[in-house]
């Protein structure tokens, strides 16, 4: 029940039991229907999944259904946890791959990847761990050229002609310190980084040929990023502490191929006549834009769990985050003969015809408890509870010069004109804010130590957010809710050696988030309507001797 929706490397979505509603994707619009993690750190930003590569692994948790309790906003629909293999103080250990390939219809890549495990004394190790990975390409660019029927100007891509141009390679690593202070009390700082570049475009055109596609512009994504955490886990009493924080920052630069929007535009608007020189003369009106992210996450957790021995036992806590997502893209104009007019071009900034100069903060509290009671010795009762707030701002500057257009840009800026970063002025400043909370009941029945069925009530959400649109005229999009009931199974047979589990469910999705094209192509987000899914999943895995496992799923 997990599905990957992908644009390439750095544009990556997931999706668990169909809770999908996005036509498409901006870096404005809602925030994802899946959680991601790494150990107890939330990686997922704002728009899509942190490409993370998947080395030295524990293993990897999928939690379907809305996880709002413990994991809250975006996790609506369900939460996906990397977990890390630790430090061990026992002893020394290493290991490698290495890989050379060939990609049908396309080039050669490779991948290394190492780590090596350091005991440090008796009560510290050192982890360390390393990747090098070239994705071969298999997308040809080839010869091609567009002409603009308004203005006659033909426009020709022989420089980029290139097999194979859609490669990615990635580099990256790993280090983490485990301390242990005594028996009670364990620190584990970790920082794991990458970078990231991707060549060329992941998609081809079926009408020039098969993996075949016609692009005028350099295409490339250069993403990289670093994830600081530390975790500390110990006992007060008999009591069960763990503090966890992280701190992300992620940095993508881009440059994208606009041709063929901007033939679009011509055709359906004769658009292209409007595009001169400083001399009045018609331009080449192809467009390329470059593009610059930076997004940041701080995010704080403390819980608090009773002891396993009690006949309620309980976990509780407190959570905190904060997420910049810095926005920047321009869409240029390079003209071919000559540049765009000056006064075309948004001010400050030659050659552009469109500028994207915003700065969006989301801001997420929690505080959240779990209980369970074991109304029987083989039946027992969870429930719990979160409460959260959400205050999420957007503001900058997005539109054209004022002589392009009066209704989007610098014709609506706020005046007197302030300066927003590198924008000539200022056109958006809107704030959402909002509460509410997710619970949940589990009621679980053991037959035996191995099997046992379960029905489950819970609810999951996303925040709400702000519209980029002109001057304000569309509200905040409000908080989606997602409402699951589920009955299932977990079992384990022939002395543990195959494991079958399974679930039904019905959800129903309240007031969900929908993004679509509004006027001038710009992102509108929602609240759509109601949604209902029902499903069933399940999945087996048979361990035939030891080494040799076969698996099989079924959704």
């Amino acid at each position: 029940s997990v599905a990957f929706q992908s644009g390439g490397p750095s544009f990556e979505h997931t999706f668990m039991r169909g809770v999908a509603a996005d036509a498409v994707v901006n870096h404005s619009g809602s925030e994802p229907t899946v959680g991601m993690y790494l150990d107890e750190q939330p990686v997922t930003t704002i728009d899509g999944n942190l490409p993370l590569h998947i080395y030295d692994i524990e293993r990897v948790e999928s939690l379907s259904g809305p996880q709002g309790t413990l994991y809250g906003a975006s996790s609506e629909s369900g939460t996906i946890r990397i977990i890390t293999n630790k430090p061990d103080l026992t002893g020394f250990k290493g290991g490698y791959n290495l890989e050379g390939n060939t990609v049908a219809h396309g080039g050669t890549g490779y991948n290394f990847e190492g780590f090596v495990n350091i005991p440090l004394t008796s009560w510290a190790a050192v982890r360390l761990v390393g990747w090098d990975q070239k994705d071969a390409g298999y997308i040809d660019n080839v010869h091609g050229s567009v002409t603009f029927p308004t203005s006659g100007i033909t426009f020709d891509n022989a420089k980029l002609v290139q097999k194979n141009y859609n490669d990615v390679e990635t580099k990256g690593g790993r280090a983490a310190l485990k301390i242990e202070l005594n028996d009670n009390w364990t620190i584990l700082p970790q920082v794991m980084g990458q970078v990231q570049d991707t060549n060329g475009n992941f998609a081809f055109n079926p009408k020039i040929g098969d993996l075949e596609t016609t692009h005028f512009y350099p295409e490339t994504v250069h993403d990289s990023w670093v994830q600081s955490s530390l975790t500390i886990q110990g006992k007060i009493s008999n009591f069960d502490l763990v503090y966890s924080g992280g701190y992300l920052t992620r940095n993508t630069h881009e440059t994208q191929d606009y041709t063929d929007y901007s033939l679009f535009y011509d055709i359906a608007y004769g658009s292209a006549s409007s595009f001169v020189g400083n001399s009045g003369n018609k331009i080449n009106p192809s467009q390329y834009i470059v593009g610059r992210d930076h997004y940041t996450k701080t995010n704080h957790e403390i819980r608090v769990s009773s002891p396993t021995t009690w006949p309620v036992r309980f976990t509780a806590g407190f959570f905190i985050q904060r997420q910049v997502h810095e926005i920047l893209q321009n869409y240029t104009v390079p003209g071919g003969t000559a540049p765009l007019a000056d006064d075309l071009s948004v001010p400050g900034w030659p050659g552009t015809i469109w500028l994207t100069d915003q700065e969006r903060v989301d801001r997420d509290k929690a505080v959240f408890t779990e209980a369970s009671y074991d109304i029987l010795s083989n039946l027992t009762l969870n429930a719990g509870i979160r409460y959260y707030t959400f205050d999420n701002t957007l503001q900058g500057f997005y539109g054209f010069s004022d002589n392009w257009s009066s209704h989007t840009g610098v014709a609506i800026c706020q005046t007197p004109f302030v300066p927003f970063k590198g924008a000539p002025c200022q056109d958006l400043d809107a704030r959402t804010t909002g509460s509410g909370n997710t619970p949940k009941i589990n009621l679980t029945y053991k037959f035996d130590p191995g099997k046992m069925v379960y029905a489950t009530w819970s609810k999951g959400f996303r925040p709400g957010g702000i519209n980029r649109n002109g001057g304000g005229k569309l509200p905040p999009y409000k908080p989606d809710y997602l409402t699951n009931y589920e009955i299932g199974w977990k079992t384990q047979w022939m002395d543990n050696k195959i494991r079958w589990n399974g679930a039904f469910f019905w959800e129903d999705w309240k007031n969900f988030q929908f993004s679509y094209l509004g006027p001038n192509a710009l992102t509108i987000i929602t609240n759509a309507g109601n949604a209902r899914i029902k499903g069933v999943e399940t999945n087996v895995d048979y361990l035939v001797m030891p080494g040799l496992t076969v698996s099989g799923g079924f959704s």
